[in-house]
């Protein structure tokens, strides 16, 4: 007589999707003195601006202002920096839908140097 068993074995669940945030760049910008960028698009709506002020003509003297502006309307959508004297940083900022956007930098007695980049959010498997 042959007996035949069957060892139990429990099957691992599979991996389960973990929610992420990439950052993909849309642009970068320097100068000094008022500018206004080139249109680009959003799916998501939320960025990240990261900002530098240097060289300033006097101690304090320095003004930044950044401003997502609508392409369709140019009505001002994100006030995204406004910033006195040198420094830096970096702000996190969302719209309330995706659109095509432009970006109007205003300054005074400073160099400048902008970059912005768009959320995207996104599933990762880990194992």
């Amino acid at each position: 007589m042959v007996f035949l068993t069957s060892g139990c074995r429990s099957s691992a669940p599979p991996p389960s999707p973990q929610a992420v945030v990439v950052w993909k760049p849309v642009g970068s910008w320097s100068g000094r003195g008022d500018a206004q960028t080139e249109t680009f698009t959003s799916d998501s709506g939320g960025f990240r601006v990261h900002w530098e002020m240097t060289n300033e003509s006097r101690a304090g003297a320095g003004r930044l202002r950044v401003v997502f502006r609508s392409v369709d309307s140019g009505r001002e959508i994100i006030e995204a920096i406004d910033a006195r004297g040198a420094g830096g940083g970096t702000e996190e900022v969302a719209a309330e839908r995706p659109r095509w956007y432009y970006l109007t930098i205003e300054s005074a007695d400073a160099d400048w140097k902008v970059s912005v980049d768009e959320r995207i959010d996104a599933q990762a498997v880990r194992d």
